[in-house]
């Protein structure tokens, strides 16, 4: 997972901007997929200290407060908190402060939801927040896989996140989930905004349904004929139709049953022409129940 940016003395000890930008100078790129210019610096002359000076006095003051705490314990870490408040609210007074935050990765219905997890505000000391307790709060959010968050001074903040991949929405209980590809609940997401996902029933078919989706969406005209897969048992599952008829699968290799099926379709049309059931729980046997049920059951094929 890639480490967030952390520590005050990393952020200090190599300022951005080594001399105050001057109308000649050119601004430098910033880092892919931010729009940000270090000329902003230039805001601390306006109190008389230089931008490299301003940082250089931040990293020193860090400095001071991390010897004293290895000097003296536990018994300085209250005064270097209590120093680096100040140096952070004084650098905030010269611009330093949150003013802009960026969302990389996330859709448009998972930004609003990890802006509120990451509790930032507006005009918040910049140096003083807390990237990697920012970064756990992000990850807890269920959309998001994994985050990373980086501090751009003076006023920016980015949080870059790889974003869960919504796979179905899972009936069980009563109740409708979207879930990802390992079968694990997005809690913020609500299914009736994800009509176009396949819809997955019964106790365990989160679990289970990575491994039989891939195989329905390859065949697309079986594919756009399922209104719902149902996990029967917790061992196989039955295939329900939009037509209302029922294509049943083994608990092993449904890989093979579904090629069955197919071949089945390319001999006889079946899907076009309906039927009420067709049973592959047997690999010898491909068994169909006509529509209109004058026959108990007709065997098609034996061995296919």
């Amino acid at each position: 997972m890639p480490a967030a940016v952390r520590g005050e003395s990393r952020a200090t000890a190599k300022p951005r901007a080594k001399a105050p930008a001057s109308s000649k100078s050119k601004p430098r790129a910033g880092k892919p997929g931010a729009s940000y210019t270090p000329g902003k610096l230039g805001a601390a002359q306006g109190v008389g200290l230089s931008p490299r000076n301003a940082l250089l006095a931040a990293g020193g003051v860090v400095a001071v407060a991390l010897v004293l705490t290895m000097a003296t314990g536990h018994r300085a870490e209250k005064l270097s908190a209590s120093v680096s408040a100040g140096v952070g609210a004084q650098l905030a007074s010269m611009g330093f402060k949150l003013k802009a935050v960026h969302v990389q990765g996330a859709s448009e219905m998972a930004t609003p939801d990890i802006l509120r997890a990451a509790g930032i505000y507006q005009d918040q000391p910049l140096l003083g927040l807390d990237l990697e307790q920012i970064r756990l709060n992000v990850e807890a959010v269920g959309w998001v896989k994994e985050a990373r968050v980086v501090r751009l001074l003076p006023d920016t903040l980015v949080l870059a996140v790889v974003e869960r991949r919504q796979l179905a929405v899972w009936q069980s209980g009563g109740r409708s989930h979207v879930i990802d590809e390992t079968g694990r609940v997005i809690p913020e997401a609500n299914p009736a905004r994800f009509p176009t996902l396949p819809l997955i029933v019964g106790a365990g078919a989160n679990e289970a349904a990575a491994a039989i989706l891939p195989e329905v969406a390859a065949r697309p005209r079986l594919a756009e004929r399922v209104e719902a897969l149902v996990r029967v048992d917790g061992r196989r599952w039955d295939l329900r139709m939009k037509d209302g008829s029922l294509v049943q699968l083994p608990a092993v290799d449904e890989g093979a049953a579904l090629i069955q099926l197919e071949q089945l379709d390319q001999r006889s049309r079946i899907l076009e022409l309906g039927f009420e059931r067709i049973d592959l729980r047997d690999p010898t046997v491909v068994a169909v129940r006509p529509r209109d049920g004058v026959l108990p059951g007709q065997l098609v094929a034996n061995g296919a």
